[in-house]
């Protein structure tokens, strides 16, 4: 195992404050702030895998719109899940009454990959609502151009040579771009003068803030204001103008809203505005939002249909029936070739998995963010212990296997660097659809986010798991004519 050099030692601490003065932070409760956990050097990956994850992403956030409007599809997909789960039960009924709405609808979506040792690349998820993070990726890709050009012994150190170039992260200046010409959309069909009012409506007490901030900042620089809020601060601050123009009091019109929060029933909690009907009163917040004419992500119906059920239904159908969701067959082939195995659970499912190594297999309800994947052992005792009415609300996922680093890695946390033997990274692809038309460059594609865990740990994310942001670079060993 190598050691930790102390020039290695001071690079790690330097990179950490380089962190926390690029906004590459999460809150603290007390006020302060520590440095997102990072890796030292960054991930390589084949520029042939790479390109075909950027030609797919697009291909998949069309499906998405496509499916996101086809109300009688997804009430037929999530219909069963409703029945067990009280929070798609009232996601149904919030689509219901806004699937007509005059909104316009912003797509951006993160469809997030792991690289089978087998099968290749495969999709883990998509991720339509708070799909957050992309200007963190930006971010950590600067910071290893920074390590790079700053600490280049002990950047070579770890980074086993041969190592190629880093691969651009452009997800600020995409995510930016789009929802600034998404708000403007909406401000030039109204006319009223002024600058484009863009609102983020956030969780209260949130700690990922200098994320959403490194978004604010990059829409400043393009002419749009932004307002933060909560659902709970939008409750009687809401109100229609002429042509069901959204106003917001004290701000005025209001013409693109962006859902950082939404995700989970706690997220409507009021128990003192709600009466018998737990969180009714933020979900018509929300509904209001949408039967207006404003840009927004994610809509109540990009949200279902980014659902694991929506995921599940579409890995279960034929490439010929995928073409239904403005797919060419050739379109369709190769999407069917990234989606893994799904299954449905019934008793049909738990006689066939008692005699399956469960190891392979990861088992998931349709909550979104960390801590909702059994794994291993624990999944038949699991599904022994659903009712028949549960069982649409879970899946079995064949478990991604992805090939580790092939040498040991360092991670930096609390400023110190700690070895890692066994690093496998997870890759998503931002994409930004305005009303289902690529909103930036190359087909709508907007950057992308790694991040890293040990292969040991079941959760990964950065923010609620053991994970660390990372980025990409060229693999040169298998493209010797590309030169650093």
């Amino acid at each position: 195992m190598q050691t930790i050099q102390p020039n290695t030692v001071q690079a790690a601490g330097e990179a950490a404050e380089w962190g926390l003065a690029h906004g590459l932070a999460f809150k603290k409760s007390d006020g302060s702030a520590i440095h997102v956990p990072f890796s030292f050097t960054p991930s390589t990956i084949d520029l042939d895998h790479f390109e075909a994850l950027k030609k797919a992403a697009p291909l998949l956030a069309r499906l998405i719109h496509t499916v996101s409007e086809d109300h009688q599809f997804l009430h037929e997909a999530i219909s069963p899940v409703a029945q067990g789960d009280a929070f798609f039960s009232a996601l149904l009924v919030m689509h219901q009454q806004i699937k007509d709405a005059a909104r316009l609808p912003l797509l951006i979506m993160r469809s997030d990959f792991m690289d089978d040792i087998d099968h290749g690349p495969k999709l883990v998820e998509f991720n339509g609502i708070a799909a957050g993070m992309g200007p963190f990726g930006q971010r950590i890709h600067e910071l290893h151009q920074f390590i790079q050009s700053h600490y280049p012994e002990p950047y070579t150190t770890w980074s086993k040579p041969p190592y190629g170039p880093l691969i651009d992260n452009p997800s600020i200046e995409r995510l930016s771009q789009g929802l600034a010409e998404a708000a403007s959309t909406i401000k030039n069909e109204f006319k009223d003068g002024g600058s484009p009012v863009f609102l983020m409506v956030v969780q209260e007490d949130e700690d990922n803030i200098f994320d959403q901030h490194l978004l604010e900042y990059a829409l400043a620089e393009k002419g749009v204001r932004t307002v933060r809020k909560t659902f709970r601060e939008l409750n009687e601050s809401l109100a229609s103008g002429p042509g069901n123009r959204l106003l917001l009091q004290g701000v005025g019109p209001i013409d693109c809203v962006y859902l950082r929060t939404g995700y989970n029933y706690c997220d409507y909690v009021a128990k003192d505005l709600d009466g018998e009907r737990c969180c009714e009163t933020l979900m018509q917040t929300r509904i209001l939002l949408e039967n207006h004419r404003v840009a927004i992500n994610a809509t109540v119906s990009q949200q279902l249909a980014t659902s694991k059920r929506v995921q599940m239904t579409l890995s279960s159908m034929p490439a010929q029936e995928l073409t239904r969701f403005n797919l060419s067959l050739d379109e369709a082939i190769s999407i069917k070739s990234l989606l893994g195995d799904i299954r449905p659970i019934s008793a049909d499912t738990l006689e066939w998995f008692s005699k399956q190594d469960s190891a392979h297999w990861v088992l998931k309800n349709q909550g979104e963010g960390g801590g909702h994947c059994i794994f291993d052992r624990d999944i038949m005792p699991k599904l022994k212990q659903l009712s028949i009415g549960e069982y649409p609300a879970w899946a079995l996922m064949q478990r991604l296997n992805p090939a580790p680093r092939s040498g040991p890695a360092l991670i930096v946390r609390n400023s110190e660097p700690h070895l890692l033997d066994d690093l496998i990274s997870e890759i998503g692809l931002f994409t930004i659809l305005s009303n289902g038309k690529p909103a930036t460059l190359e087909q709508g594609y907007a950057g992308y986010l790694t991040r890293s865990k040990s292969s040991r740990a079941t959760e990964g994310g950065v923010h609620s798991g053991n994970g660390v942001l990372d980025s990409l670079m060229l693999n040169i060993a298998q493209h010797p004519l590309v030169t650093p």
